[in-house]
This record gives C-alpha cells, structure tokens and sequence, in this order.
C-alpha cells in the first residue's frame, strides 16, 4: 500500500499585501536586483510614500521574503503639464503632492525580482492598483511606462514607430506588451521622463486604465478654492482671580471666532501662566508644579469650547508634568471632539533656568478637516528643519503660538515664521502675549504682535501678510487663507522651493 501524501509538504506561502515601514530596506535591495545601473529609492523616499499615501505602497510576498513591489499616488492628473516627468509628477521621489482629493492613481514604480518573473507577480501589483481605484472612487489608473527594448532599434525606429510595432505585435517590450495585455492605452510619449532610463532612452509611455465603476462626484472636476478661515489671538496677560475668570475670556475671543465662521483659533504660548497670577507659591519652580494641576481642567474646558462653538482650538501651550519631568505642550483640540499634542522641542536658555522644562522629540503632522496642519511652538520656528520636515510629512499650515518679552524677541519669531512660509510654500500663523504679570517672574513683561503669513508669489497676500494685528494690543486678526491657491504655486508658482531642492547636495532627515 503506497503511503498517503501530506498535502502540507507542499503548501507555499503567497499573498499581496501593504507595504509596510519594516520593509522598507528589502524593497531598496529588491530594486537594485530589478533594475541594476538605475538610481535606487533612498529610505527617506519610501517613508515619505507611506506617510503621506500608505494605501498606495503594496509588495508580495512569497515565503517570507518579498518578490514584488508598487508605488502610487492620488493626484488631478488634468493639473499636470502633458510633457511631465517623472520627477515633477512625483515631486522627486517623495510624493508629497499626494492629493487625497484627487480623481487619478498615478503608479510610479512596478518591480518584480528577477527569478520570479512567469509567477504572475506583476498581476498581483496591478490588480491591487485596480483595487485600490474601485475602493476610493478613482477615476483612472495612469502610469508612466518604461519601453526598455527601444534601445535595440532606436538606430532605425522613432519612439512612435517603435510602439506602434509593439501594438500590433511585431515587437516585445517586456513593459508595454504586458501593461496592454492589462487593459491600458496609449495616451502619448513623453521624452526625458526619467533620465537614468538608458535603455528607453529616457522615452515613457504614458498609459491609462479606466475604471468602469467610476461615479462622478460633481459636476465640477477640480476645486477652484479651498478657503480655511483663520482667527489669531494677541492675548493680554493681566491678573486674574480664578479658574472660572481665565475660562471666561477664552471664551469670549473663541466666541469671536465662532461668529466669523473661522475653521481655526489660535492662542499663545504659556497661556496658563496666567493662572500664576493668583498662586501665592514665590518659587517660579514650585509654580510651574503647581501649574500643571490645572491640566485635565485647561483639556476639558478647551475640548468642550471646541464642540459646542463647531471650531479647531490651537489651545496655545500648556505646562504638563509626566513622570519627573516637564513639557511644555501645545494641543489641537478638533471640533469632532479629539485630542492632539505637540511638545516643544527646542527649550530656551530661560525656560531651563527658570522652570526646568524639557524638550520633547517628535515632529507631528495632524489630520484636520482642514487639512494637515503642524504646530511648532514659538523657539522651534526659528529652526528651519522643523518646519522642512513638517512640509514633508504633508502640512498645508503651520501654527506657532509663541510669548516674548521684547521687540527683538518678537521680531525673530515673525521673521522666521515669515521665511519658513517662504521656503516650504506653505501658511504660517502666529499667536502670542502682550501685556504682564507683575507679580510672576519671568513672564512679567511681553511683547507681541499675532499674524498670519503666505507665500511671496502672484495670487497670495500682498507683502505675505493675510492679517495682522498691532503691536501690544489685545485684538485678533482673522483671515482666509486657499488651500488651491497654495497647491497651484506649489506646481507654478514663480519659484518653486519644494520642487527645486537639491537632494542629491543635502536632505533633512528626521530621527524619530
């Protein structure tokens, strides 16, 4: 009698899956057997396409190692020039133009190791882009393709001649052939789409899937306007008696804002220090202690001005004690009713000396209804990392509460929001504290003027002022700022500091 097969003998491990951050040095090494002699991701690449679009980045796995990798992103595809290269479409490489809102998957990268090509892994990737369409409603898959055997006729064929040849099968591209057997078309060539492509001479071509259960949202295609609507506060810091007084006039400047329809207020750093004003400790260390009590009543009373009044709360900065150390911590508080924290990461001179505060380390990027917006409390603006790394994880606007006690002290933290506005193409919004404290030290004087900050290009506040409010006055300034009108420079603006950075000279590289 012949011994009965264990079907477990031969059971193989396949599946299609996303990508993920651990994988992230095997892809970098699967490209290199791929596509020897051709620039490979860098790390910082790929990081950035999982923060800013992780349902796009997908591999397949065959027992345990990974075989098969794609990367996509979301984009209005209309809002690209028809000549494009892979670089602009992808903004060299870290996909930070990712639009969440837009009605095309643009793929970017297909691989598939060497000895596994014939197991259908290239089916896999493009059956998870298509996937992908059907899930969120996209319009249309668009992929840039390689034609890697045009080096072998470009002698004696045009680009066009050679892809009319692969068309009607007199010739195989190991690329084209299969992305038609895949239900693309030809929507043109486009030339120097990707410069280390020597085997296709640097020819793409442009190819489109169409998704047949697409539903159209709208009947307009593409936002003319996306307005956010922003309130600053220049806080006056003056005595106070109670909990309830403080509670009091936060809520008439976020009742403010709330009758001019605004999506955001700001307030400033050490807010709460106004609390200090009516502590009878003498010890500015025994102060801060004492301060930090008032921790779960400042989240409450923030959290429930946020919903009632329908308005995203920049609560200013708050001290707050964890374990033996304290932070000094900045709070989104969205009008859904969640909860977000930054620390401050750069502590100043007076604030070790005074309080024994402690940095914090994480540079965070916050969903919003508005869009992604970081906060960067007042001495962290006046590091341009900060800010580069923020515009890289997605930010649209930066917030920085801030509290100063001198002109000169003010004025660094307004031109340094004002420059990293400029750099990163990007809103900037400042909030900070005039008036005193008589009685507390190191937050008895200051001095402050709020404001929000643009771009300096065609279509953005005149001077890169959206408003502003005087010098050492207790007012708001509120402003609208256009979420298009920042995207639109972004890809034609006179300059174009994201699109323009030289990577291969220097990078920023965050450490957490």
């Amino acid at each position: 009698m012949s011994k009965s097969i264990d079907n477990n003998e031969f059971n193989v491990s396949i599946n299609t899956r996303q990508m993920t951050f651990e994988d992230i040095d095997e892809v970098i090494e699967l490209q290199s057997k791929c596509f020897p002699g051709m620039e490979p991701w860098e790390r910082a690449h790929l990081e950035s396409h999982l923060k800013m679009f992780p349902r796009g980045q997908v591999v397949v796995e065959f027992e345990g190692e990974i075989i098969g990798s794609c990367s996509s992103l979301i984009i209005n595809f209309d809002e690209y020039d028809d000549r494009h290269t892979w670089d602009s479409i992808t903004n060299n490489g870290y996909i930070t133009n990712h639009n969440d809102h837009g009605h095309n998957l643009y793929g970017i990268e297909v691989m598939v190791h060497p000895e596994y090509r014939g197991m259908k892994v290239g089916a896999r990737l493009y059956e998870a882009r298509r996937e992908i369409a059907y899930e969120l409603n996209l319009k249309s898959i668009i992929i840039g393709g390689r034609i890697p055997n045009y080096h072998e006729y470009s002698d004696e064929l045009t680009p066009r001649e050679y892809v009319q040849g692969v068309i009607k099968h007199r010739i195989k591209d190991p690329v084209l052939t299969f992305q038609l057997m895949n239900d693309f078309t030809l929507m043109r060539i486009n030339p120097n789409y990707l410069n280390d492509d020597v085997k296709s001479m640097k020819y793409a071509t442009l190819m489109e899937w169409n998704n047949p259960d697409y539903i159209a949202r709208s009947n307009v295609h593409f936002k003319t306007s996306e307005p956010v609507r922003i309130c600053t506060v220049n806080y006056m810091m003056r005595k106070i008696n109670s909990f309830e007084e403080f509670a009091n006039q936060i809520e008439y400047f976020i009742d403010v804002a709330y009758d001019a329809d605004s999506d955001f207020i700001v307030f400033p750093e050490l807010l709460t220090t106004q609390l200090m004003s009516f502590d009878e400790q003498s010890n500015p260390a025994e102060s801060i202690r004492k301060l930090t009590t008032y921790t779960s009543q400042y989240i409450e009373m923030f959290n429930q001005f946020a919903m009632k009044y329908n308005i995203n709360i920049i609560g200013g900065s708050h001290f707050v004690e964890e374990g033996e150390d304290i932070y000094n911590i900045s709070y989104l508080f969205r009008r859904d009713g969640s909860i977000e924290k930054q620390y401050k990461i750069h502590v100043t001179p007076n604030e070790r000396k005074w309080w024994g505060v402690s940095p914090g380390n994480g540079v965070e990027v916050f969903d919003t209804d508005c869009g992604k917006i970081a906060i960067q409390i007042c001495y962290d603006s006046e590091f341009p990392e900060m800010a580069r790394i923020a515009t890289e994880k997605g930010a649209k606007i930066i917030f920085t509460p801030f509290s100063t006690e001198d002109r000169q002290s003010y004025l660094r933290v307004k031109y340094c929001c004002m420059a990293r506005a400029i750099e990163n193409q990007i809103y900037t919004v400042t909030s900070g504290t005039c008036g005193n404290l008589p009685q507390t030290e190191n937050m008895d004087i200051q001095y402050s003027a709020s404001a929000i900050y643009s771009p300096s290009d065609y279509g953005f506040a005149r001077d890169g002022i959206v408003g502003e409010t005087g010098e050492n006055l207790e007012m708001v300034a509120i402003g609208e700022i256009d979420l298009e009108v920042l995207r639109r420079g972004r890809e034609n603006g006179t300059v174009r500091h994201l699109r323009d950075r030289r990577h291969d000279v220097y990078n920023v590289t965050h450490n957490q």
